[in-house]
Order: structure tokens, then sequence, then C-alpha cells
């Protein structure tokens, strides 16, 4: 028996990708978490076309939610608007591998390679997207920094980096909203950081959403006619987390979409506080 699990295993992973990369040809369908209406087709994709960044959050380990964000990212583009896509599951520094990727001049292990030397998820959950964007040539753009930093923030505080390490980030407290507070509490609760300083694991999450909003808005600054679709946590995509940052530096319009979860992301627990929409399952 021992002998056939990696076969089954292999066979698995070849479904689920096949599953990811043709269940999203189906018709976008949205929550409107104003209206409290359900949208569909065009009438749904022109709730996007007017923003310049399209925030779509995720659980990194869940399938369909990867799924929807590569809906999204396949309606705006056939569409025909000039769109990219923003990870928070690259670092800045690894956009010159990015780009080869998306020029076809990089092989799959190598960018596997580049892939899991930034992130710790299984890389078939996010296959469907890298093979969508290379196949059109759609940019893929770098968002976060390096875990260096954050793991220095979140030990020893903002302010034990060094200018070359800050960057053009200043200033980074734990000044947020009572409700990101607490937020931000049960994520410091639920990784077990044991003795490590809340005030600074908040910091560190503040860098992250900072320099996910400057980084993709020094990209939109560059290519003026673009929009972005944003990938990452929905701890970082929902308004208080990205957006909040974004709000502070820039007038471009925004909408945030987070994938429908039963419990977690439905019309009965979000907001308008949380999201603009959310991303109904085909059918």
């Amino acid at each position: 028996m021992r002998k056939r699990v990696p076969v089954i295993a292999f066979f698995a992973a070849l479904l689920m990708c096949y599953w990811l990369s043709n269940a999203d040809a189906g018709e976008l369908r949205l929550y409107d978490l104003s209206s409290r209406k359900i949208l569909s087709g065009a009438q749904a994709l022109a709730h996007l076309q007017s923003a310049r960044l399209i925030l779509v959050g995720e659980h990194h380990n869940n399938a369909e939610h990867h799924q929807a964000q590569l809906q999204v990212i396949r309606a705006l583009h056939e569409s025909g608007r000039q769109v990219s896509v923003g990870m928070e599951m690259f670092r800045r520094d690894s956009q010159p591998e990015l780009d080869r990727w998306v020029a076809g001049t990089m092989e799959t292990d190598q960018f596997r390679r580049v892939f899991l030397d930034n992130w710790n998820f299984d890389w078939e959950l996010y296959r469907p997207i890298f093979d969508y964007v290379r196949r059109n040539h759609i940019p893929l753009i770098g968002l976060n920094v390096p875990d260096e930093i954050t793991a220095q923030v979140a030990y020893h505080g903002f302010e034990s980096l060094n200018r070359e390490q800050k960057g053009a980030l200043e200033g980074i407290t734990c000044d947020v909203t009572a409700e990101y507070r607490d937020f931000i509490r049960q994520a410091y609760g639920a990784h077990g950081h044991g003795k490590m300083n809340f005030g600074r694991f908040c910091e560190a999450q503040l860098v992250w959403d900072t320099a996910m909003a400057m980084n993709s808005l020094d990209y939109l600054g560059q290519h003026p006619g673009a929009a972005m679709v944003i990938l990452a946590g929905s701890g970082h995509a929902r308004k208080l987390g990205i957006p909040s940052q974004l709000r502070k530096r820039t007038s471009l319009p925004y909408v945030v979409l987070l994938p429908y979860t039963p419990g977690i992301f439905d019309p009965e627990t979000l907001k308008t506080q949380d999201a603009d929409f959310i991303i109904l399952r085909d059918g």
C-alpha cells in the first residue's frame, strides 16, 4: 500500500490543477455588500472596471479562493482592461525573476524554486494563476518585503531597522482601529508567538500592509493606464489592512473582494467595512 501513495498523490495533484485551470471559465458573480444584490456577468464586471486597484483576499491553503482570484483576473483581462497582478507571495526584490517568468524565458522548475524561496504554501494552488499570466503576458508584481525585515520588526520593533532596511517606510507604529487591533491580536494568538511582544508583532503586520500599498502605487504611477489585481491574505486585503494604507496615500479608486466561504466570508458575516463584494461560486 505504501508504494501506491505517491502515485495517488501525483494524480490527485494533476486533477486539482486541471480543475482549477478549467473551473474558472464560468460567469463572474458577485454579491454586493452595499446593495445586498447579486451581480453577474457584464454587470459584475462593470463594478470592477473603473477601479485601479482590485484587492482579492484568500485563505492561502484554500483552492477555491485561488480559483476565485483567477476568475477575477480572467474577467478583467478578457474585457480588454490593461491589468497586472500584484502578489503578497513575492518580495519586491524577486521582480527580475517574475519578469522572466511572464516573458517565457524561465523554465517552470526554476520558477517553482523562486516561488518556494518566497512562500511556504503549496505551489500547485497558485500554479493556474502563474500559467494564466504567463500565457497572456500579464505583468506579475512582487509587493512584499524580505522576511528578515518583518522578523526583525516582530522581535525588536520598527525602530530597530536601519535607514537602508526602512527604505521608503516611515513611522510604522501599531496605530490602528480597535477592530483591526482585535483582528491582529487573533492572528497573534493563532500563530503561537510565545513571548513575542504584541506591539512589535502588530508593527510587523503594518510593515506588510504599508509596503504592499506603497509598492502597488509605485507600479501604477509608472503605468497610468493599468489596473492591478492584488492577491493577499484576507487579513491584509480587508479594508482595515492594505486599503487603509492606500487611503493615506492616494485617491485612486479601489474595490475589495473576498471569496465566498460559509460562516467566514458570506453575507451574514461581512459588512461594507470589511469588503465591497463577495465572489460567489459559479452556478
